[in-house]
């Protein structure tokens, strides 16, 4: 993440976040996970500059690590928060259906 803050100078990417990093074993490859903010134009532009910038990014990190291979990075969007929003939309729905439910009950003398 600092190599994005520090080194890396695409405008287009300064609305990133790293949410996690999966490796493979032989460190062939390393699945770099972003969270972009901004419209949907923005998020692609995000990893646009990404993968223009991979090859920088890659040999700084080889800099920086005592090991014969650098892996190779891929972005990959992470979408685990748009679920977890997806799931309190649902949640709050279902929280605002039973309390009219529950209002029509009490207002209601056979209930």
């Amino acid at each position: 993440m600092e190599i994005l803050i520090r080194d890396v100078r695409d405008p287009r990417i300064c609305e990133v976040a790293v949410t996690g990093v999966e490796i493979t074993s032989d460190l062939w490859l390393a699945r770099v996970y972003i969270q972009a903010s901004g419209t949907a134009q923005e998020k692609a532009d995000a990893f646009e500059g990404l993968r223009a910038a991979q090859g920088f990014i890659r040999s700084s990190l080889a800099k920086g690590m005592k090991i014969r291979r650098t892996p190779e990075l891929r972005f990959l969007e992470d979408k685990s928060f748009s679920h977890v929003q997806n799931i309190e939309d649902i949640l709050e729905k279902i929280d605002r259906s039973n309390f009219k439910k529950s209002a029509l009950k009490e207002g209601d003398p056979e209930g």
